[in-house]
Protein backbone atom coordinates (compact mmCIF):
# COMPACT_ATOMS: atom_id res chain seq x y z
CA UNK A 1 0.00 0.00 0.00
CA UNK A 2 1.61 3.05 -1.12
CA UNK A 3 1.63 6.68 1.29
CA UNK A 4 0.57 10.10 0.07
CA UNK A 5 3.50 12.05 0.25
CA UNK A 6 0.68 15.33 -0.29
CA UNK A 7 -1.95 16.62 2.04
CA UNK A 8 -5.29 17.41 0.51
CA UNK A 9 -7.02 20.42 0.42
CA UNK A 10 -10.07 18.70 2.99
CA UNK A 11 -7.12 17.37 4.90
CA UNK A 12 -6.40 20.91 5.67
CA UNK A 13 -9.05 22.81 6.27
CA UNK A 14 -10.20 20.05 8.69
CA UNK A 15 -7.03 21.14 10.64
CA UNK A 16 -7.57 24.66 10.29
CA UNK A 17 -11.29 23.71 11.98
CA UNK A 18 -9.89 22.61 14.79
CA UNK A 19 -6.89 25.18 15.47
CA UNK A 20 -9.88 27.55 14.71
CA UNK A 21 -11.63 25.75 18.03
CA UNK A 22 -8.80 25.67 20.05
CA UNK A 23 -8.16 29.29 19.72
CA UNK A 24 -11.49 30.27 20.08
CA UNK A 25 -11.96 28.18 23.12
CA UNK A 26 -8.51 29.86 24.54
CA UNK A 27 -10.13 33.41 23.39
CA UNK A 28 -13.57 32.78 25.73
CA UNK A 29 -11.97 30.85 28.75
CA UNK A 30 -10.38 34.94 30.20
CA UNK A 31 -8.83 32.83 33.08
CA UNK A 32 -7.00 30.73 31.09
CA UNK A 33 -5.79 33.87 28.62
CA UNK A 34 -4.77 36.03 31.96
CA UNK A 35 -2.76 32.93 32.95
CA UNK A 36 -0.64 32.03 30.23
CA UNK A 37 0.17 36.06 29.93
CA UNK A 38 0.52 36.76 33.41
CA UNK A 39 1.09 34.32 35.09
CA UNK A 40 4.60 34.09 34.27
CA UNK A 41 5.37 37.87 34.09
CA UNK A 42 4.17 37.60 38.21
CA UNK A 43 6.64 34.69 38.98
CA UNK A 44 9.97 36.54 37.15
CA UNK A 45 8.93 39.51 38.97
CA UNK A 46 8.53 37.49 42.19
CA UNK A 47 12.21 35.98 41.61
CA UNK A 48 13.23 39.40 40.37
CA UNK A 49 12.51 41.32 43.66
CA UNK A 50 13.85 38.40 45.63
CA UNK A 51 17.20 37.98 44.21
CA UNK A 52 17.56 41.80 44.37
CA UNK A 53 16.88 42.03 47.82
CA UNK A 54 18.48 38.42 48.92
CA UNK A 55 20.39 39.55 52.58
CA UNK A 56 24.41 38.50 51.53
CA UNK A 57 26.25 39.85 54.33
CA UNK A 58 26.91 36.98 56.73
CA UNK A 59 26.48 38.01 60.92
CA UNK A 60 29.11 36.01 63.20
CA UNK A 61 28.78 36.64 66.79
CA UNK A 62 32.31 37.88 68.27
CA UNK A 63 32.80 36.91 72.13
CA UNK A 64 35.90 37.62 72.69
CA UNK A 65 38.47 38.16 70.28
CA UNK A 66 41.08 41.58 69.58
CA UNK A 67 39.90 44.44 67.46
CA UNK A 68 42.13 43.99 64.78
CA UNK A 69 40.68 40.18 64.60
CA UNK A 70 37.07 42.06 64.53
CA UNK A 71 38.42 44.16 61.58
CA UNK A 72 39.82 41.76 59.52
CA UNK A 73 36.82 39.78 59.87
CA UNK A 74 35.26 43.18 58.72
CA UNK A 75 37.16 43.54 55.62
CA UNK A 76 36.51 40.22 54.41
CA UNK A 77 32.57 40.59 53.70
CA UNK A 78 31.52 39.31 57.52
CA UNK A 79 29.31 41.37 60.01
CA UNK A 80 30.60 40.91 63.18
CA UNK A 81 28.47 41.83 66.28
CA UNK A 82 29.58 42.08 69.51
CA UNK A 83 28.13 39.79 72.24
CA UNK A 84 27.71 37.87 75.45
CA UNK A 85 28.72 34.08 75.48
CA UNK A 86 24.91 33.30 76.22
CA UNK A 87 23.57 36.23 73.90
CA UNK A 88 25.31 34.70 70.93
CA UNK A 89 23.77 31.19 71.92
CA UNK A 90 20.18 32.88 71.50
CA UNK A 91 21.22 34.23 67.84
CA UNK A 92 22.54 30.82 66.63
CA UNK A 93 19.49 29.71 67.67
CA UNK A 94 17.22 32.54 66.10
CA UNK A 95 19.51 32.21 63.19
CA UNK A 96 20.15 35.75 64.01
CA UNK A 97 23.99 34.48 63.20
CA UNK A 98 25.53 31.58 61.68
CA UNK A 99 28.29 31.45 63.86
CA UNK A 100 29.98 32.46 67.25
CA UNK A 101 33.15 33.08 67.80
CA UNK A 102 36.25 33.39 70.98
CA UNK A 103 39.93 33.69 71.00
CA UNK A 104 41.63 32.65 74.26
CA UNK A 105 45.37 32.96 74.30
CA UNK A 106 45.49 33.08 70.86
CA UNK A 107 43.47 30.00 70.09
CA UNK A 108 40.21 30.58 68.49
CA UNK A 109 36.83 28.83 69.46
CA UNK A 110 34.40 28.91 66.93
CA UNK A 111 30.18 27.68 67.42
CA UNK A 112 28.88 27.03 64.30
CA UNK A 113 25.09 26.47 62.79
CA UNK A 114 26.62 23.77 59.77
CA UNK A 115 22.95 23.44 59.06
CA UNK A 116 23.74 24.98 55.90
CA UNK A 117 27.13 23.46 54.52
CA UNK A 118 27.92 25.92 51.68
CA UNK A 119 27.75 29.17 53.66
CA UNK A 120 29.42 27.42 57.18
CA UNK A 121 32.27 26.19 54.99
CA UNK A 122 33.07 29.41 53.60
CA UNK A 123 32.85 31.20 57.40
CA UNK A 124 34.95 29.30 58.26
CA UNK A 125 37.48 29.87 56.00
CA UNK A 126 37.21 33.58 56.53
CA UNK A 127 37.81 33.22 59.92
CA UNK A 128 41.12 31.35 59.70
CA UNK A 129 41.93 34.04 56.93
CA UNK A 130 41.13 36.91 59.61
CA UNK A 131 43.20 35.33 62.06
CA UNK A 132 46.07 34.35 59.78
CA UNK A 133 46.22 38.13 59.31
CA UNK A 134 46.54 39.43 62.39
CA UNK A 135 50.23 41.04 63.88
CA UNK A 136 53.18 38.57 62.50
CA UNK A 137 54.12 39.15 65.96
CA UNK A 138 51.99 37.29 67.21
CA UNK A 139 52.17 34.48 64.74
CA UNK A 140 53.29 31.52 66.89
CA UNK A 141 50.37 31.97 69.48
CA UNK A 142 47.90 32.25 66.53
CA UNK A 143 49.56 29.25 64.99
CA UNK A 144 47.14 26.49 67.36
CA UNK A 145 44.49 24.60 65.46
CA UNK A 146 41.05 26.49 65.69
CA UNK A 147 38.44 24.63 67.46
CA UNK A 148 35.43 23.83 65.71
CA UNK A 149 31.72 22.94 67.32
CA UNK A 150 29.14 22.40 65.32
CA UNK A 151 26.17 23.49 67.19
CA UNK A 152 23.51 22.42 64.30
CA UNK A 153 24.26 20.29 61.29
CA UNK A 154 27.41 18.34 60.96
CA UNK A 155 30.92 19.05 58.89
CA UNK A 156 30.36 16.04 56.89
CA UNK A 157 26.62 17.26 55.73
CA UNK A 158 25.36 16.53 52.22
CA UNK A 159 23.96 19.06 50.25
CA UNK A 160 20.89 16.91 50.47
CA UNK A 161 20.75 17.28 54.06
CA UNK A 162 20.29 21.05 53.94
CA UNK A 163 17.23 20.81 51.83
CA UNK A 164 16.04 17.07 52.61
CA UNK A 165 13.55 18.79 54.99
CA UNK A 166 12.60 21.42 52.49
CA UNK A 167 11.60 18.82 49.99
CA UNK A 168 9.75 16.89 52.32
CA UNK A 169 7.28 19.39 53.19
CA UNK A 170 7.01 20.96 49.87
CA UNK A 171 6.30 17.43 47.79
CA UNK A 172 4.01 16.52 50.64
CA UNK A 173 1.65 19.88 49.92
CA UNK A 174 2.11 19.72 46.27
CA UNK A 175 0.53 15.93 45.39
CA UNK A 176 -1.92 16.67 48.62
CA UNK A 177 -3.20 19.93 47.03
CA UNK A 178 -3.23 19.40 43.02
CA UNK A 179 -5.34 15.70 43.86
CA UNK A 180 -7.07 16.72 46.61
CA UNK A 181 -8.40 19.79 44.47
CA UNK A 182 -8.80 17.48 40.91
CA UNK A 183 -10.92 14.81 43.39
CA UNK A 184 -12.72 17.29 45.35
CA UNK A 185 -13.59 19.38 41.49
CA UNK A 186 -14.67 15.74 39.96
CA UNK A 187 -17.32 15.18 42.29
CA UNK A 188 -18.70 18.57 41.56
CA UNK A 189 -18.53 17.93 37.66
CA UNK A 190 -20.17 14.32 37.61
CA UNK A 191 -23.21 15.56 39.94
CA UNK A 192 -21.68 13.63 43.17
CA UNK A 193 -21.71 16.82 45.38
CA UNK A 194 -25.48 18.24 43.84
CA UNK A 195 -26.51 14.22 45.14
CA UNK A 196 -25.19 14.44 48.69
CA UNK A 197 -26.24 17.85 49.31
CA UNK A 198 -29.71 16.81 47.79
CA UNK A 199 -29.80 14.39 51.31
CA UNK A 200 -30.24 15.65 54.68
CA UNK A 201 -26.26 15.65 55.31
CA UNK A 202 -24.73 19.36 56.55
CA UNK A 203 -22.18 20.87 54.57
CA UNK A 204 -20.08 20.73 57.68
CA UNK A 205 -20.41 16.86 57.56
CA UNK A 206 -19.47 17.02 54.00
CA UNK A 207 -16.24 18.82 54.16
CA UNK A 208 -15.17 16.70 57.28
CA UNK A 209 -16.08 13.72 55.59
CA UNK A 210 -13.88 14.37 52.70
CA UNK A 211 -11.01 15.54 54.81
CA UNK A 212 -11.24 12.93 56.93
CA UNK A 213 -10.76 10.55 53.53
CA UNK A 214 -8.45 12.21 52.06
CA UNK A 215 -7.26 12.34 55.03
CA UNK A 216 -6.37 8.78 56.09
CA UNK A 217 -4.45 8.52 52.57
CA UNK A 218 -2.41 11.23 53.64
CA UNK A 219 -1.54 9.57 56.63
CA UNK A 220 0.22 6.57 55.09
CA UNK A 221 1.56 9.16 52.41
CA UNK A 222 3.10 11.37 54.72
CA UNK A 223 4.57 8.25 56.82
CA UNK A 224 6.05 6.83 52.74
CA UNK A 225 8.01 9.84 52.00
CA UNK A 226 8.97 10.38 56.03
CA UNK A 227 10.30 7.05 56.12
CA UNK A 228 12.13 7.06 52.95
CA UNK A 229 13.95 10.00 53.09
CA UNK A 230 15.65 9.36 56.67
CA UNK A 231 15.89 5.44 55.96
CA UNK A 232 16.65 5.06 52.46
CA UNK A 233 18.12 8.38 51.44
CA UNK A 234 19.63 8.98 55.07
CA UNK A 235 19.32 12.39 54.79
CA UNK A 236 19.99 13.70 58.56
CA UNK A 237 18.13 13.35 61.13
CA UNK A 238 18.28 15.19 64.58
CA UNK A 239 15.09 15.17 66.31
CA UNK A 240 11.86 13.03 66.84
CA UNK A 241 10.77 10.86 63.70
CA UNK A 242 7.02 11.09 65.29
CA UNK A 243 7.41 15.19 65.16
CA UNK A 244 8.28 15.04 61.08
CA UNK A 245 5.33 12.78 60.99
CA UNK A 246 3.28 15.56 62.72
CA UNK A 247 4.50 17.93 60.93
CA UNK A 248 4.15 16.37 57.26
CA UNK A 249 0.60 15.85 58.13
CA UNK A 250 -0.24 19.03 59.38
CA UNK A 251 1.42 20.15 56.18
CA UNK A 252 -0.88 17.39 54.08
CA UNK A 253 -3.83 18.50 56.09
CA UNK A 254 -3.34 22.48 55.36
CA UNK A 255 -2.90 21.27 51.43
CA UNK A 256 -5.94 19.44 51.38
CA UNK A 257 -8.41 21.89 53.00
CA UNK A 258 -7.04 24.52 50.74
CA UNK A 259 -7.29 22.53 47.65
CA UNK A 260 -10.69 21.49 48.51
CA UNK A 261 -11.27 25.23 49.07
CA UNK A 262 -9.59 26.84 45.58
CA UNK A 263 -11.31 23.41 43.38
CA UNK A 264 -14.67 25.92 43.84
CA UNK A 265 -13.33 28.45 41.59
CA UNK A 266 -12.37 25.64 38.82
CA UNK A 267 -14.79 24.14 36.68
CA UNK A 268 -12.10 21.83 34.91
CA UNK A 269 -9.41 19.68 35.96
CA UNK A 270 -6.89 22.48 33.79
CA UNK A 271 -8.31 25.06 35.68
CA UNK A 272 -7.20 23.52 39.03
CA UNK A 273 -3.69 23.00 37.94
CA UNK A 274 -3.96 26.56 36.95
CA UNK A 275 -3.47 27.47 40.79
CA UNK A 276 -0.16 25.94 41.03
CA UNK A 277 2.25 28.98 39.34
CA UNK A 278 -0.09 30.80 41.33
CA UNK A 279 -0.80 29.35 44.47
CA UNK A 280 2.08 26.97 44.92
CA UNK A 281 5.11 28.29 43.07
CA UNK A 282 5.98 31.58 45.29
CA UNK A 283 5.62 29.48 48.17
CA UNK A 284 8.95 28.10 47.08
CA UNK A 285 10.71 31.23 47.75
CA UNK A 286 9.92 31.50 51.19
CA UNK A 287 10.37 27.73 52.35
CA UNK A 288 14.74 28.78 53.32
CA UNK A 289 16.23 28.49 49.85
CA UNK A 290 16.80 32.73 49.84
CA UNK A 291 18.16 34.87 52.32
CA UNK A 292 15.30 37.35 52.39
CA UNK A 293 15.44 40.82 53.44
CA UNK A 294 13.00 41.56 56.94
CA UNK A 295 10.13 42.74 54.52
CA UNK A 296 10.09 39.52 52.43
CA UNK A 297 10.35 37.40 55.27
CA UNK A 298 7.20 39.00 56.32
CA UNK A 299 5.54 38.26 53.56
CA UNK A 300 6.56 34.27 53.94
CA UNK A 301 4.89 34.22 57.15
CA UNK A 302 1.09 34.49 55.40
CA UNK A 303 2.21 31.19 53.40
CA UNK A 304 1.82 28.33 54.86
CA UNK A 305 4.90 26.72 53.16
CA UNK A 306 6.98 28.88 55.72
CA UNK A 307 5.74 27.12 58.67
CA UNK A 308 5.99 23.63 57.19
CA UNK A 309 9.65 24.81 56.15
CA UNK A 310 10.79 25.81 59.77
CA UNK A 311 9.22 23.28 61.68
CA UNK A 312 10.93 20.83 59.51
CA UNK A 313 14.00 22.74 59.57
CA UNK A 314 14.09 23.04 63.69
CA UNK A 315 13.43 19.28 64.18
CA UNK A 316 15.81 17.82 61.57
CA UNK A 317 18.61 19.56 61.07
CA UNK A 318 18.65 21.34 64.82
CA UNK A 319 16.68 18.35 66.87
CA UNK A 320 14.58 21.05 68.39
CA UNK A 321 11.27 19.47 70.30
CA UNK A 322 7.57 20.56 70.34
CA UNK A 323 8.20 24.03 72.27
CA UNK A 324 9.82 25.11 69.60
CA UNK A 325 7.60 24.08 66.78
CA UNK A 326 4.54 25.19 69.09
CA UNK A 327 3.71 28.35 66.49
CA UNK A 328 4.36 26.40 63.56
CA UNK A 329 2.03 23.75 63.78
CA UNK A 330 -0.90 25.67 65.43
CA UNK A 331 -0.40 28.47 62.32
CA UNK A 332 -1.27 25.58 60.10
CA UNK A 333 -3.52 23.94 62.36
CA UNK A 334 -5.40 27.28 62.22
CA UNK A 335 -4.82 27.94 58.12
CA UNK A 336 -6.51 24.28 58.05
CA UNK A 337 -9.61 24.95 60.36
CA UNK A 338 -10.05 28.58 58.46
CA UNK A 339 -9.62 26.50 54.96
CA UNK A 340 -12.54 23.91 55.96
CA UNK A 341 -14.66 26.59 57.30
CA UNK A 342 -14.98 28.65 54.34
CA UNK A 343 -15.39 25.55 52.10
CA UNK A 344 -18.31 25.14 54.19
CA UNK A 345 -20.07 28.32 53.40
CA UNK A 346 -19.19 28.39 50.06
CA UNK A 347 -21.44 25.01 49.39
CA UNK A 348 -24.11 26.99 50.09
CA UNK A 349 -23.78 28.37 46.21
CA UNK A 350 -25.15 24.63 46.12
CA UNK A 351 -27.77 24.68 48.59
CA UNK A 352 -28.68 26.16 51.53
CA UNK A 353 -29.44 24.37 55.01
Amino acid sequence: MKRRLFITGVEILRTKAVALRILNQLLNDKRTLALIIFAPLLVLTLIYFILNTTITDIKVGVVNAPQKYVENLYKNNITPIRCTESEAAQMLNDKEIIASVKMISGKVYVDIDGGNTTKATSVLATIEQAKKAMNPASQDRLDLKTEINYVYGASDLKMFDNFGSLFIGFLVFFFTFLISGISFLQERTTGTLEKLLSTPIKRWEIVAGYILGFGTVTIVQSAIITFYVVYVLNVMMIGSLWLVMMITLLSAMTALSLGMLLSTAATSEFQMIQFIPIVIVPQIFFTGLFDLSPEWTLVGKFMPLYYVADALDKVMIRGQGLAAIALDTSVLLGLTLIFMSTNTLLLKRYRKI
